[in-house]
């Protein structure tokens, strides 16, 4: 048996998180007294960009080479 969140959204069962069930699987459905904000649909066309608004355009300098000072601070100059 495997336990899923997700909620109700007035016309089917919403799973907010993967699923490992088969078509005309059976589940049992247990209704607690929370409610969540519904998960909009926004599609792969709409995910690119979505992290934006976190970046800081200071620290994009610093991205470039980090892994490899990052491998050199680790493992030294080999």
């Amino acid at each position: 048996m495997t336990t899923v969140q997700g909620y109700y959204d007035g016309t089917a069962v919403r799973p907010l998180e993967p699923l490992a069930a088969k078509p005309n699987q059976k589940v049992i459905i247990t209704v607690i007294d929370e409610f969540v904000e519904p998960v909009k649909n926004i599609g792969k066309k709409g995910i690119r960009g979505i992290l934006s608004r976190y970046a800081n355009p200071e620290l994009v300098k610093e991205e470039k080479g980090a892994w490899e000072r990052a491998a050199v601070k680790k493992y030294g100059d080999a």
